[in-house]
């Protein structure tokens, strides 16, 4: 897997210790972690930590070299990329959709590359808005281009069933540069594709 710049080396999960904290907490808020239905649960949400937080994404610099020359009008966007992610403040889960896009200079990157960049990136405790840096950086890293832009629309669990409880409110967000950020036509057209509004 290549490794990424702007992402920090984590211990890995200590899957008994996380069991036993599971069972506390059933015991804490009034449950029994040996009775039916919850027999077994404490090792498998534990094992589920492992799976999120050590989750290996493959390789994500795969450029194909193509004769695209620097400065034109073209264009690719890769949409509809979905991520699950938790909230570091409430350990609750977030539903992201990327619209993300860059202009190539000479080379392209695989398609599914732009997947894998978004699932490092959420594989982890996150913000909506460190997610759509990151991912932005590292396109811009993996294929040379100064122009990229990543949009995502994100429904927060933090918000939808807890507190106020929207569980229609939607959370959009960006990160653009270059040819994209004076909201021209590169700009626009991501916007447009990722269905946000174009003011």
């Amino acid at each position: 897997m290549t490794k990424l710049d702007n992402l920090v080396a984590r211990p890995r999960v200590d899957v008994a210790r996380v069991a036993d904290l599971y069972r506390q907490l059933l015991e804490a808020v009034g449950e029994d972690p040996e009775r039916e239905g919850l027999r077994g649960t404490p090792e498998r949400a534990a094992r589920w930590w492992t799976e999120f937080l050590d989750h290996d994404a493959g390789r994500t610099d795969t450029v194909f070299e193509e004769d695209l020359p620097a400065g034109t009008d073209r264009l690719v966007i890769v949409r509809g990329v979905v991520a699950w992610s938790l909230c570091e403040h409430h350990l609750l889960p977030m539903r992201l959709e990327l619209t993300i896009g860059y202009r190539p200079c000479g080379s392209v990157l695989g398609l599914s590359k732009f997947a894998r960049i978004v699932s490092v990136h959420a594989h982890r405790l996150q913000l909506q808005e460190r997610i759509v840096d990151g991912v932005a950086a590292d396109v811009a890293k993996a294929t040379g281009s100064s122009d990229v832009g990543v949009v995502a629309d994100g429904a927060h669990m933090c918000m939808s069933m807890r507190g106020v409880r929207q569980d229609q409110a939607r959370t959009l967000n960006h990160s653009l540069s270059g040819a994209f950020a004076d909201r021209g036509t590169l700009g626009g057209q991501l916007l447009a594709a990722a269905g946000a509004v174009v003011r």
